[in-house]
C-alpha cells in the first residue's frame, strides 16, 4: 500500500444513500422485517446498477433466514446475470486465484465481528479487480434487528483501508443529502468513470544511458527514450495530472541473492514510481513485480550488416553451372580424350606412305585428356591432326569449349560483383568469416552475457568476447561506421542505425543492408508497479493515444525505415577474397608438382641402382 496521500483520497467511494434510494424497497408492518429488507433491498439495487454478469460473493454473519432471503432475491430477479455464494468472514474465502476476478463483488457487513480485520488483509484485491460492497447496519433494537444505516461521517475504519483511485467500494450510509441515481442507470467501468484526476502528481521513472540526453528529452535524439517520455506527458495530459520525472541507468536486472531487481524497475517494485516512462522488453521474470499494459514503441533490435560478396562465403568459381553442367563438361573432356586417343592411334596404324621411323611415338591417353583439357581453358591444341576425322573432332571440341568457356567467364564477372544472401541464421553469421559487434547498452550487455542458448553463447563467446578479455560493445556511430566498411555486423536498435545510415551513408553503401535478429522479444511494453491503482486508466489512455494516432505519429518522426537502394551497386574491385580459391589451386598444384618431381628422381636412382648400367640404357 502506497503511504501517499492518494492513500487519504476518496476519490473511488460511492456512497449510496440508504433512506432516499432504498427507503422505499419496502414497508412491511414488521420492524425486524422491513430492516432485513433494507439489506436484501441494497444490495438488489446496487447489483442492478452493475452492467455485466457478476459472482456475489458474501462473507457475513447474516443468519440463515437472511442469506436465504438474499438468496432468493439475487436468483429470481438477477438469475441469468448474477451467481451467489457463501462464507465465513475469513480471508481465505476471498478470490485470491479466481481467474475471474473482475466479475467478482465482495458483500461485507462491518457490524459483523472481523469484518474489519477481512478488510485489512484483503490487500490489493480492495482495490484491485475486484468490487466491495459494504454495509455497516445499526444493532440497536431488543431483537438485534439493524434499525438503519451508520452516518455517513462515520467512516473512521474506511479512512485507514488503501482506498485508491482504481478501488471500486460501494459504503451504504444515511446521508439525506445525497441526490438519487436515476432509475435503470448502469455505472460505467471506472477507468471510464475516473478520467479526471484532479492534477494529482504521478511518479514516472526513465532510462538514462547517457547523461547528454538530459539535454535531449524534447527532440529526436534518442528515439527510445524521447517516445516514450512523451507518451508520459500525453498520459499526465489525459488524465488532467501532473508528472515528476526520475531518471536511472538501467531498466532493471534481479539480484539473484536478494531477489531485487535495480534501476527502473526497481523504482517501480519499491513503490518510489508509479509508472515505468520508458518501454521495455516483456520477460516472464518480471511478471511478478510489474504490469505490462501496452506495445508503445516499435523497437526491433536486430544484427544489421552489410551483405558481403558472394566470393566472401562462397567459391565462385564453382558456382556458374550447375552440378549437371559440370558433370556433362567432365565427361566430354574424357569422351573427347578417349575418341582423339583412339583416332591418333588409327592414324599411326594406318599410316599411308610413312615409314615406322617416321610415325612417332604412340598416343597416349594422358596425352589426348591433357591436349583436350587444354582446349577448354582455351590454349589450344598441341597434337597436330593428320586425317579428316581427327581434324573434325579437335575442331568439334573447340567449338563446344569456346561457348562454355565464354559462358563460365561471363557469369564469374557477375558472380564476383554479387552479393551473398547466404547469412540467414545466426549459426550461418557464426560459421562465416564477419566479425561482430554490438552497441554499449545496458541491456545488450545483460543479454549477450546471460545467454543459455548453444548457438547464442557461442556467438558471444567467439563473435563479441575477444580472446584477451575485452568486448566489441561500441559506441552506436563507431558500429554504424563498421557497417559501412563492411564485413561487420551489428546489434543495434534498428530504427536508430537506419537513421545514422540514411545521414552518413553514400547511395549504393546503402545497397544489401540485411539483419539477423538475436534476442527473439516482440515489442517493448509500457507498465506500471504491481497491482497498481493506475494501471487501468493508463492502459485504457495508451489505447486512446493509439487509436487518436498519437503514438503513430510520433513512431513516424522516430523511427527511420530501412533504406531503399536507389543508386544501384557500384563496381566493386576484385580482391584477394576473390581469387583465393584459384591461388589455394595454385598453390596445391605447385605442393602436388613438387612431390611428384621429387618421387620421380627418387624412381630413376631407385632403378638405376636396382638394374645394370647396360640394362638401364636400354630401357
Amino acid at each position: 500500500m502506497s503511504n501517499r496521500s492518494e492513500a487519504r483520497t476518496w476519490l473511488p467511494l460511492c456512497l449510496f444513500c440508504a433512506a432516499i434510494a432504498l427507503g422505499e424497497a419496502s414497508k412491511a408492518a414488521d420492524p425486524g422485517h422491513t430492516a432485513i429488507d433494507r439489506r436484501v433491498a441494497a444490495v438488489r439495487d446496487l447489483m442492478v446498477h452493475l452492467e455485466r454478469s457478476h459472482r456475489l460473493l458474501v462473507l457475513t454473519c447474516w443468519p440463515p433466514n437472511l442469506r436465504y432471503k438474499l438468496w432468493q432475491t439475487i436468483t429470481s430477479e438477477l438469475a441469468s446475470a448474477t451467481s451467489i455464494q457463501f462464507g465465513a468472514v475469513e480471508a481465505r474465502h476471498l478470490p485470491w486465484h479466481d481467474r475471474n476476478q473482475h466479475q467478482v463483488v465482495v458483500l461485507v457487513d462491518l457490524a459483523c465481528p472481523h469484518t474489519d480485520h477481512l478488510l485489512q488483509s484483503a490487500a490489493h484485491l480492495l482495490y484491485y479487480r475486484v468490487r466491495w460492497i459494504v454495509l455497516h447496519s445499526n444493532t440497536t433494537s431488543a431483537m438485534g434487528f439493524p434499525q438503519g444505516w451508520k452516518n455517513c461521517t462515520e467512516y473512521a475504519f474506511l479512512d485507514r483501508l488503501p482506498l485508491l483511485y482504481s478501488n471500486e467500494l460501494f459504503y451504504f450510509c444515511t446521508d439525506p443529502a445525497t441526490a438519487r441515481e436515476p432509475e435503470g442507470r448502469r455505472l460505467l467501468a471506472t477507468s471510464t468513470r475516473r478520467q479526471n484526476f484532479n492534477q494529482f502528481q504521478l511518479r514516472a521513472s526513465i532510462v538514462m544511458l547517457h547523461n547528454e540526453t538530459l539535454n535531449h528529452l524534447d527532440d529526436l535524439h534518442n528515439s527510445l527514450i524521447y517516445l516514450n517520455y512523451q507518451l508520459t506527458k500525453s498520459i499526465a495530459m489525459a488524465l488532467n495530472a501532473t508528472v515528476r520525472f526520475t531518471f536511472v541507468d538501467s531498466w532493471g536486472y534481479r539480484d539473484p541473492e536478494t531477489d531485487r531487481y535495480n534501476g527502473m524497475i526497481g523504482e517501480l517494485q519499491s513503490d518510489l514510481a508509479d509508472l515505468g516512462g520508458t518501454a521495455l522488453f516483456f520477460t516472464s521474470d518480471r511478471i511478478t513485480v510489474i504490469d505490462y499494459l501496452s506495445m508503445t514503441t516499435p523497437t526491433v533490435v536486430n544484427f544489421v550488416f552489410r551483405a558481403p560478396k558472394l566470393s566472401f562465403t562462397d567459391n565462385v568459381f564453382v558456382l556458374p553451372f550447375q552440378k549437371s553442367v559440370w558433370y556433362c563438361t567432365i565427361s566430354f573432356i574424357i569422351l573427347a580424350g578417349v575418341l582423339l586417343t583412339v583416332v591418333l592411334r588409327t592414324e599411326q596404324r594406318y599410316a599411308i606412305g610413312s615409314g615406322s621411323e617416321n610415325a612417332g611415338p604412340r598416343a597416349r591417353l594422358s596425352d589426348a585428356l591433357l591436349n583436350v583439357f587444354g582446349t577448354t581453358c582455351q590454349q589450344g591444341s598441341f597434337i597436330e591432326p593428320k586425317t579428316t576425322s581427327s581434324r573434325c573432332l579437335i575442331l568439334l571440341c573447340l567449338v563446344v569449349l569456346m561457348f562454355l568457356y565464354a559462358s563460365y567467364s561471363a557469369n564469374i564477372v557477375a558472380l564476383i560483383q554479387s552479393p551473398s544472401t547466404k547469412i540467414q541464421t545466426l549459426d550461418d553469421l557464426l560459421t562465416s568469416r564477419l566479425k561482430a559487434g554490438a552497441e554499449d547498452t545496458v541491456y545488450n550487455r545483460y543479454y549477450f552475457q546471460h545467454q543459455t542458448e548453444p548457438i547464442r553463447k557461442a556467438l558471444y563467446e567467439r563473435k563479441i568476447r575477444n580472446k584477451d578479455g575485452t568486448e566489441n560493445f561500441l559506441p552506436l556511430a563507431q558500429g554504424v561506421e563498421a557497417i559501412r566498411q563492411g564485413y561487420y555486423a551489428f546489434h543495434v536498435e534498428v530504427g536508430v542505425c537506419y537513421k545514422l545510415i540514411s545521414e552518413t551513408f553514400q547511395e549504393e553503401e546503402k545497397c544489401g543492408l540485411q539483419e539477423l535478429e538475436y534476442l527473439k522479444m516482440i515489442d517493448p511494453y509500457y507498465a506500471v508497479r504491481k497491482n497498481s491503482s493506475f494501471r487501468e486508466p493508463v492502459r485504457v489512455t495508451l489505447f486512446k493515444l493509439r487509436e487518436f494516432g498519437i503514438q503513430g505519429r510520433e513512431n513516424a518522426l522516430l523511427y527511420t525505415k530501412k533504406p531503399r537502394c536507389i543508386g544501384g551497386s557500384s563496381f566493386v574491385p576484385v580482391s584477394i577474397v576473390d581469387v583465393w580459391p584459384a591461388l589455394v589451386t595454385l598453390g596445391w598444384g605447385y605442393l602436388l608438382t613438387i612431390s611428384l618431381l621429387i618421387f620421380e628422381l627418387l624412381w630413376v636412382r631407385l632403378r638405376g641402382k636396382l638394374l645394370p648400367t647396360d640394362a638401364y640404357f636400354q630401357q
